[in-house]
């Protein structure tokens, strides 16, 4: 029976271009990285944006890591870093749909919270209106209600599952950019960062 390589040899080998030995080490690693994600409480879609973000840094530093036997060490720890960026994201968004967010206001609240809160709402809309026909779809599809699971995100977009949480950033931190040039006031709750239901 052959000895299966070391990691360190492992990842010597990725890092000068062996496409079998970068698969043998996400083989190898995969469930570390996962669960390191999810013990630190995210949902399963975040966990899996924070994977592919773990698995995204190791190809950035594969040249770079000084002790290329401890990689589980360096992705576990590089995994619980970008899990606690998410967890800090997260704790400072909630997922509101703009679009039902106006039909919901109470005519028995406060006449100038209502108000606020409607020119907050256009104010997202305006910019939704200004991404690309690509992003508005996309966002729009993660906050539907019934939810939409990344796989029947990934069929009607034909794109990857794993490419969806990224691409999903991309687009929120262009509407955020959209929303800051336009100096709307106090948008950040109202722009929707995640998803709980996958």
């Amino acid at each position: 029976m052959p000895i299966e390589p070391g990691p360190d040899v492992l990842v010597r080998r990725a890092a000068a271009g062996d496409e079998r030995a970068w698969n043998e080490l996400v083989d190898r690693y995969a469930a570390l990285v996962w669960y390191t994600a999810r013990s630190a409480g995210l949902s399963p879609s975040a966990a899996a944006d924070v994977s592919q973000t773990t698995w995204l840094r190791l190809a950035e530093h594969l040249d770079r890591i000084r002790q290329p036997e401890r990689v589980a060490a360096w992705l576990a720890v590089t995994t619980q870093r970008e899990a606690r960026r998410v967890s800090r994201i997260e704790a400072r968004s909630v997922l509101v749909d703009p679009w039902t967010e106006l039909a919901n206001l109470e005519s028995g609240d406060d006449p100038d919270l209502n108000l606020r809160r409607a020119e907050d709402i256009a104010a997202v809309q305006r910019a939704l209106a200004e991404l690309s026909s690509r992003c508005r779809e996309l966002l729009t599809a993660l906050v539907s209600d019934p939810p939409v699971s990344y796989e029947q995100i990934s069929q009607s977009f034909d794109v990857p599952v794993g490419s969806i949480g990224p691409t999903r950033r991309r687009c929120l931190d262009h509407l955020r950019g959209l929303l800051t040039h336009h100096d709307a006031s106090e948008l950040g709750d109202l722009i929707p960062t995640r998803r709980s239901d996958v």
